[in-house]
């Protein structure tokens, strides 16, 4: 008759050598399950095994197969109507990206610059200056700019004129001030790249038309190019 098998859990016979006529010799299941899992935990068995970068890998790129599979069970077509789809949609984005441009952020003062309530350059310097305080040199450096070209209407030596830009003010008042024309153009140059083309103002840059400011105050212009009309506070408007 065959050897009856002994049923799970209750142990394994091991004949030992030399011994054919003694018993087997029976190790509980248990520990030898135990035993076997502390040899194939040493180190000599996992010198091949992948890393916990190349696992967590491995993990994501089944995660997108997965994905993909789904996506391309529901979409019509299966694979290729996927592709289709996906491939239309590159196509719209870039069309819009086309025509609307870039996105760009307004400036953050837009509305400050162009209140039409009219102030005299000693509040826009105290705006400038409150700014500076506080680090936030873009606004700081916009308010001087506009206390700039609002002393220079209170001298006369610009006429109040509503929607004037930085440049044009920049090239008239350089009539009666040649000797800062340079600078005026260059404030303007500043004034416009924060007020328009998105950019930060730096420290550097307010206190150069800080600078400018206290300058121009304490220059003398040409009296014959300056321009002599009455300043009027109802006609200032702001700087475009």
């Amino acid at each position: 008759m065959p050897a009856a098998v002994p049923p799970p859990g209750v142990g394994t016979g091991v004949r030992l050598p030399g011994g054919d006529d003694g018993p087997p010799l029976t190790i509980p299941g248990r520990p030898a399950r135990e035993a076997a899992e502390r040899e194939l935990s040493k180190s000599m068995y996992h010198e091949n095994d992948p890393g916990f970068f190349q696992r967590a890998l491995n993990r994501f790129w089944g995660w997108v197969d997965d994905l993909f599979s789904a996506a391309s069970g529901a979409a019509p077509g299966g694979v290729i109507g996927l592709v289709v789809i996906v491939l239309a949609v590159v196509a719209v984005a870039a069309a819009l990206w086309w025509r609307l441009g870039t996105p760009r952020r307004a400036p953050a003062t837009s509305a400050a610059l162009f209140d039409d309530r009219p102030r005299s350059a000693a509040e826009h310097r105290a705006d400038a200056e409150a700014h500076a305080a506080q680090g936030h040199w873009s606004q700081a450096l916009q308010e001087r700019m506009r206390a700039i070209v609002r002393s220079l209407e209170e001298r006369a030596l610009l006429d109040p004129r509503p929607g004037r830009t930085a440049d044009e003010a920049a090239a008239e008042a350089a009539r009666p001030l040649p000797d800062h024309e340079d600078r005026l153009h260059a404030a303007a140059r500043d004034f416009d790249d924060v007020t328009y083309g998105g950019r930060t103002a730096t420290e550097a840059a307010y206190h150069r038309l800080a600078d400018l400011d206290r300058d121009l105050e304490r220059s003398k212009p040409l009296l014959a190019t300056a321009s002599h009309a009455p300043s009027d506070s109802a006609s200032w408007g702001a700087i475009r």
